[in-house]
């Protein structure tokens, strides 16, 4: 998710072409040659950073070739991408979102390279561990975990507990350590007139909440069913009704902004970046702008509480579209992302490497942020996203976020929403 991911500077929804870097004459002596690269990392973020300097090298080592860089925004390529990659718009290499209702529907429709010769060519399964593999991988169903590499990714990525230490210590609040901690907190703010959570239920935020709350009374088995339909999924069992009915509450308690059903990611971000409120639920895709950005108070972030299960998987992926003139350039450019010097850089920006040496990460934030990731990964804690099992789950996922947020569907009305279009893709799937 966005992402996620997005975001964070990676859910703004602007469409600009950045600028154009050149340079002069190719080894093959022929002129014109293009990569066209489209991401939607802010630019401030970890990625953002770690791929700007990886176009510098890019065309340092490839003289001649020019890169097109387009910003896009998350949302404008979650909705757009088919179409587009059906045409002759197609960029030749695209940060796409994993899961099987992306990545996955679209290496099934035929719209992705299969990559799997140049993977192991280039030794980049070598890179990514198993559980990192599981995002880039799909079966002819277009289901995760597969056997045809369709995408890699040079970053990790999982939510967390970001809070604001100068708010907490106002109101003498302790940092949580249990989920009884957490709402305990959240109660103290709401006494004082505080919202304590910043929330985005415009887009993906708050369905994510809402799935990490079913997280917490579930186990690796129901993400799995869930997931990768490998047993069945009951959409009113305890932990989707734990998940639905504590976010009503939430809402009910004041721990959630009735107006937030309005607010998309960005502006979720930006709010809790300017100190308005002490606690947001998001992903390590905001780490390094908020790193970066927070200028008038402390903050740090914690794994949520009391949950063995945190949303997580792999970053999005590097895709090459089917149509792409210029594959080799596609797999160059990846390449320079995985080398250690980009993933150095990408770690101590703020972002969670895949092949970089721990080493080398000097930030001491930064080394927090890849501590707490490797303890999820050391329980397998990384649970996925809650909008990847079925295509446009994103948008049922929103909405019924949205309900429980503005009292317009009950819990149970709430998962019977999600129930249908699960349910009706689970009977296509092998379609």
């Amino acid at each position: 998710m966005f992402k996620p991911g997005k975001r964070i500077g990676l859910v703004a929804a602007l469409a600009m072409t950045a600028t154009v870097l050149a340079a002069c004459g190719d080894d093959s002596g022929e002129a014109g040659n293009e990569l066209t690269l489209w991401h939607y990392e802010g630019p401030d973020s970890a990625m953002g950073v770690a791929w700007a300097e990886a176009i510098k090298e890019f065309e340092r080592t490839h003289e001649g070739v020019t890169v097109t860089f387009e910003a896009k925004g998350f949302e404008q390529i979650q909705k757009s991408a088919q179409m587009v990659l059906n045409s002759d718009e197609a960029p030749d290499l695209m940060e796409y979102n994993k899961g099987n209702a992306t990545a996955g529907l679209l290496s099934k429709q035929g719209l992705l390279t299969d990559m799997s010769a140049e993977v192991t060519e280039r030794g980049w399964d070598k890179l990514l561990t198993p559980s990192l593999q599981t995002t880039c991988k799909y079966d002819e169903r277009g289901v995760m975990g597969g056997d045809k590499w369709f995408g890699v990714p040079n970053y990790a990525e999982y939510t967390m507990v970001y809070y604001n230490k100068d708010l907490f210590a106002k109101h003498g609040v302790e940092v949580p350590t249990t989920f009884d901690d957490l709402t305990a907190a959240m109660d103290t703010f709401v006494k004082a007139g505080v919202t304590p959570l910043s929330v985005g239920g415009k887009e993906y935020p708050a369905q994510q909440l809402l799935y990490q709350l079913a997280l917490s009374k579930a186990d690796s088995d129901w993400v799995n069913d869930f997931q990768t339909y490998t047993g069945d999924v009951d959409f009113h069992d305890d932990a989707w009704t734990y998940g639905a009915e504590t976010f009503a509450d939430w809402v009910k308690k004041g721990y959630i902004g009735k107006d937030s059903a309005g607010i998309d990611a960005e502006g979720m971000g930006t709010a809790f970046m300017a100190g308005k409120f002490p606690i947001m639920v998001s992903g390590s895709w905001w780490y390094g702008r908020v790193q970066s950005s927070v200028k008038d108070f402390e903050w740090d972030s914690i794994l949520w509480p009391d949950s063995d299960l945190a949303l997580g998987s792999s970053g999005n992926l590097w895709v090459v579209p089917q149509n792409s003139p210029n594959k080799e350039l596609a797999y160059d450019f990846i390449d320079i992302t995985m080398e250690k010097a980009n993933q150095e850089l990408l770690g101590n920006s703020g972002g969670i490497p895949v092949a970089a040496d721990p080493a080398a990460i000097t930030d001491p934030k930064s080394k927090v942020l890849i501590e707490n990731y490797q303890t999820l990964v050391d329980r397998d804690g990384l649970a996925f996203y809650p909008d990847w099992p079925a295509p446009g789950y994103y948008d049922v996922m929103v909405s019924a976020a949205q309900k429980l947020i503005n009292g317009t569907a009950s819990p149970d009305e709430a998962l019977d929403e999600l129930a249908g279009p699960y349910e009706e893709n689970l009977a296509n799937i092998g379609e």
